[in-house]
């Protein structure tokens, strides 16, 4: 899987842990937090697998939750984040950016959930939960709160054709549009239950108390297995979203990379007349931004990996290779049985070239195209 966000800071485990324990998965250190890779039996081949043809249940309680709540919450997320919150209304979600500014890097991608203009929660990434949390309290003024509360919520992602059969057994609300929620009980506690995920499948996200979340996982869990799915760990996360081409923040987003060059551009309200690095992104916006990422497919044996060299062009003349990217993620394809990646690349490439990647001084040849990789079915 992509390589993890280390911290200094002590591990950290969501109240799941002793389940994953108990079910012998290999756990490992992710964005701080000690969180299952695989689990034996299954393996990130066969997690892979089930998500695309059944279902997976996913433990991703790692991601950070923020409440910003206060007369004109609304308004000062919006005046943030990169995308338009007037493009939705109470009950929806939106995928968002929190950028630099001035640079136009990103600080994280997240997801906005709207309840009312004075309501919003912020579901960022667990390694820039601190940062998004620091740069929010910053900007907001008397009478609005921004509140950590990543340790009061759970977050169970349920992905794979067949989430609502899993969701409805234990009377969760079903068939919501594609990034909405619904607020609803379970045992008598609050739970949201969101049209989300990160797989490219219909799936949902479900964000319960966090120490209701084991007994939920249990039930979920029971049900996933009677339909011949299986418990998921990042590892198959990982390989289901490079499938998608989808950006994972420090490799396809980062200080260093912006929404411009990551192609996320739809994800920013360009006539808003303000959010974190609005002049450094427009002036890129209107001038081309120098680099684009772009997925590569392996044309032989082999597996792209991140931070390797791209060289063009793709001949036997190994001296007129020149370098025209840097390879972002990169993994074995499930569903393909073949080397995928994404790279950051010099705009003269185009789609359909052929690049070459150095893989610890082999020559892994590789077409440009432009993910994702296998048809999303998310609606």
């Amino acid at each position: 899987m992509s390589t993890a966000h280390r911290t200094s800071a002590p591990v950290r485990r969501t109240t799941l842990y002793d389940r994953h324990v108990q079910l012998g998965a290999r756990l490992a250190d992710f964005g701080g937090w000690e969180m299952p890779i695989e689990y034996p039996g299954g393996g990130v081949l066969r997690e892979h697998e089930a998500v695309r043809e059944r279902v997976g249940l996913f433990d991703v309680g790692h991601l950070g939750k923020v409440g910003v709540r206060g007369p004109g919450a609304a308004d000062v997320v919006d005046a943030c984040l990169t995308n338009a919150l007037g493009r939705i209304g109470p009950g929806r979600a939106q995928y968002s950016l929190c950028c630099d500014d001035p640079t136009g890097g990103v600080v994280d991608d997240l997801i906005v959930y709207l309840r009312r203009d004075d309501d919003l929660r912020l579901i960022p990434n667990a390694a820039n939960t601190a940062e998004v949390v620091r740069r929010m309290a910053v900007a907001a003024p008397d009478g609005v709160t921004v509140t950590d509360e990543h340790e009061r919520l759970g977050v169970l992602a349920v992905q794979g054709p067949l989430c609502e059969e899993v969701l409805g057994a234990l009377g969760l609300p079903v068939g919501q549009p594609y990034m909405s929620f619904a607020d609803t009980t379970w045992e008598g506690a609050p739970v949201t239950v969101c049209r989300t995920g990160y797989t490219g499948e219909r799936g949902y996200e479900v964000l319960p108390p966090a120490d209701l979340a084991p007994r939920l996982w249990d039930g979920l869990l029971q049900r996933v297995r009677m339909l011949g799915g299986l418990p998921c760990g990042l590892g198959a996360r990982d390989t289901l979203r490079t499938e998608m081409g989808y950006p994972l923040h420090g490799h396809e987003l980062s200080l260093e990379i912006t929404p411009v060059q990551a192609r996320v551009g739809w994800a920013v309200g360009w006539s808003k007349p303000a959010f974190w690095g609005r002049a450094a992104l427009t002036a890129e916006r209107e001038r081309g931004a120098d680099r684009l990422l772009w997925g590569l497919l392996a044309l032989e044996r082999g597996v792209p990996r991140p931070d390797l060299t791209v060289l063009a062009p793709a001949g036997e003349d190994t001296v007129a290779r020149h370098q025209v990217g840097v390879t972002t993620s990169g993994t074995f394809s499930p569903t393909l049985r073949q080397g995928i990646g994404l790279a950051l690349l010099a705009r003269t490439v185009a789609e359909g070239n052929e690049v070459v990647v150095d893989v610890r001084g082999r020559p892994l040849a590789c077409r440009v195209v432009k993910p994702p990789f296998v048809a999303s079915r998310p609606a």
